[in-house]
């Protein structure tokens, strides 16, 4: 009689305890996964303590052959500090994960002083009360909404500059990566620090009240040149509205044709004829595919193997031939770079230069910085005397239009007040009826 086998130490994986298996899905296999998920919650305490898996660090990591000892070990060892507490102590020596860092608390802001509950009471038009609680009165200077005194940004001007390094500071521990990012100043000049134009320019020698023929003559001749080229541009600009008018109209003339297109005649008739000469006696027979053999295969396949093979030995030729050609191509190579950085450092002086007049005619962003008007008599409106001299140009518009070339204020465009577009609209109500 044949014994039955021993049951082995780890036994068959079991199915957990079921009360009853109506029903499909109570057939369904629950393994016991218990052995499993210890095994991983260990490997799990093996990263959080040490950092990784003890199976795969490296012999040098886990052992160490002393043959001697050291001497020194004592002084490394940390030593005791009542600064640093027990808890953290022990999270640094058996854990590897860093630990959380507690929420920092922010102070309590300090209370308002009396003056500050003066100044917000004058800003929110709450009456303030003076000495013996009197109602102080809101019309007399300084006790109205608007602020008097200086404010904090004009205190503090130019007592911090914003591309100076500033000390380092200390984070505490687990914040060393959450650092602000230091704002650096860039490499490149400011236009401001470039031009060199002066603030109020001198005028012409020909814009005088008395000036020499030649000079005056040369004005009137700059100051014509430039209303003429004001007038080609508007005249330009007038014909390539006049085209966008044009175009709208033969648009909106044609029927069944999308807007802002035109379609020629020409192209109707060429389709009429390509019709005509589908629909005639002459018939396109379709080519049959016919299946290719087995030796046609073989020969394309050698054709190609041929081709690529060529091909190849054409790239391998020019690789050679290459080689040695590198003393020439490095020579051609090291002339271009220096060409290059030649006509580089060309562009920015003449930018440089250019600069150093100012940006009158550039444009930046969306508007061009304004030049200079040029301000001349006609030789009829020459006085020839301080007598019967005229006021003549704007100072405000020089200096405004000087700030704008000078980099100091953004060019912009006159903004005019816009006319009310609708009407006001009046009601006559029955209360003017009744009066007493």
């Amino acid at each position: 009689m044949a014994s039955k086998p021993a049951r082995s130490a780890l036994g068959a994986p079991s199915q957990l305890a079921q009360a009853s298996r109506k029903g499909k899905r109570a057939w369904r296999k629950n393994i016991d996964m218990q052995g499993v998920e210890d095994a991983m919650e260990s490997l799990r305490a093996e990263e959080r303590v040490i950092g990784s898996v003890l199976q795969k660090q490296p012999d040098d990591q886990l052992f160490v052959v002393d043959t001697r000892g050291d001497e020194q070990l004592r002084k490394s060892l940390p030593r005791y500090s009542r600064a640093q507490l027990t808890s953290s102590k022990i999270i640094s020596a058996r854990s590897a994960v860093p630990a959380i860092t507690s929420r920092t608390r922010t102070p309590k802001k300090p209370k308002l002083t009396s003056s500050e509950k003066s100044r917000l009471r004058r800003l929110a038009h709450r009456p303030r009360k003076g000495p013996f609680n009197a109602v102080m009165d809101p019309t007399e200077f300084g006790a109205g909404s608007a602020p008097v005194e200086l404010s904090h940004a004009v205190r503090e001007s130019g007592t911090r500059d914003l591309w100076v390094a500033t000390a380092e500071e200390s984070f505490p521990d687990g914040l060393e990566n959450v650092k602000p990012v230091a704002v650096k100043k860039p490499a490149t000049d400011h236009p401001r620090d470039i031009i060199d134009a002066p603030a109020v320019s001198l005028p012409p020698e020909g814009a005088s009240y008395n000036p020499p023929v030649q000079a005056h003559n040369d004005l009137v001749l700059e100051a014509y040149a430039v209303e003429k080229r004001k007038q080609n541009e508007a005249h330009n600009l007038a014909i390539y509205r006049e085209k966008i008018e044009l175009a709208k109209e033969n648009a909106s003339n044609a029927e069944d044709v999308p807007a802002g297109m035109s379609v020629d005649d020409g192209a109707a008739n060429d389709e009429v004829e390509e019709k005509e000469e589908l629909t005639g006696d002459a018939v396109m027979h379709r080519r049959k595919m016919v299946k290719k053999t087995k030796q046609q295969r073989a020969k394309m396949m050698r054709l190609r193997a041929d081709k690529q093979a060529l091909a190849e030995k054409a790239i391998r030729k020019r690789l050679l031939h290459g080689i040695n050609s590198v003393k020439s191509l490095r020579s051609q190579m090291d002339k271009m770079a220096k060409a290059q950085v030649e006509a580089r450092l060309t562009r920015q002086l003449t930018t440089r230069l250019r600069l150093r007049k100012g940006l009158a005619g550039r444009k930046f962003g969306k508007h061009v910085v304004p030049e200079s008007q040029v301000d001349v008599q006609t030789g009829e409106e020459l006085t020839e005397n301080l007598r019967s001299l005229k006021p003549e140009g704007n100072l405000f518009r020089d200096r405004f239009v000087s700030l704008q070339q000078r980099a100091l204020v953004e060019p912009r465009v006159p903004v005019l007040p816009s006319k009310r577009r609708a009407k006001p609209i009046l009601y006559e109500k029955h209360i003017y009826k009744r009066f007493q």
